[in-house]
């Protein structure tokens, strides 16, 4: 019998001269069912994707107004620039002063190189030692520039001076002078290193440091 569910049972009734009329709207009607939960999943998907392409921007938005930037926090000075130099300065320019004579790679390590006082015979020594006691003097140069520091006899530290930054370039390249002489392995490196710390040291030093009794002595340092 003919009806209106003949289509969900593919009968073969003929609508009009062609039999198939029927079997075509059964197929047609099973695609329609495949297709309507497909599309159901692709529009609860898009819908998910919406609302969290909402709350992001909406977080985007509370953040902008709400958080402010955390404004960086002032650096700060804990020792003057006589300890700097001694503690810092000093101690790594002569890790380089000392391999003008001797191959850092002959060093050998001390008996406990993890506690060792000497840079060349510790745990990381050699040639190892004059790259880290360059990327030390480049890295000082950056204390140098901090406002805030005062000299040995209270004076502040001059950087505000126009020569001030010069110099302390001058010591940035030693160090990274140096860097480069421990990464060579070579010895004509280590000397042209040596001195261009030297002579980074006494252009600043000549200036700010050496001072005659007739020019006040140790309390006239850091001034001109």
């Amino acid at each position: 019998m003919c009806g209106s569910h003949a289509v969900h049972t593919k009968a073969t009734c003929a609508i009009g001269n062609d039999p198939r009329a029927v079997e075509l709207r059964a197929s047609d009607y099973n695609v329609a069912m495949k297709i309507r939960p497909t599309m159901f999943v692709l529009l609860v998907s898009l819908a998910a994707t919406g609302l969290c392409v909402q709350l992001v921007m909406a977080q985007a938005r509370g953040a902008r107004a709400g958080g402010a930037a955390v404004p960086p926090r002032p650096q700060q000075v804990h020792g003057t620039l006589l300890q700097v130099m001694r503690g810092i300065l000093f101690p790594n320019s002569n890790v380089l002063f000392a391999s003008q004579t001797v191959d850092p790679a002959t060093v050998k390590k001390d008996a406990d190189p993890t506690s060792s006082v000497n840079p060349l015979a510790g745990q990381y020594g050699g040639w190892e030692a004059i790259e880290n006691s360059g990327i030390a003097m480049a890295e000082a140069a950056n204390l140098l520039m901090i406002p805030g520091r005062v000299c040995g006899n209270g004076k502040p530290v001059p950087v505000q001076n126009a020569d001030w930054p010069r110099f302390v370039q001058g010591l940035r390249d030693a160090g990274m002078a140096t860097y480069k002489a421990g990464q060579s392995k070579n010895m004509d490196m280590v000397l042209e290193a040596a001195d261009t710390v030297t002579t980074a040291c006494m252009n600043c030093h000549e200036v700010y440091r050496e001072k005659t009794p007739a020019q006040g002595g140790l309390a006239a340092r850091c001034t001109k």
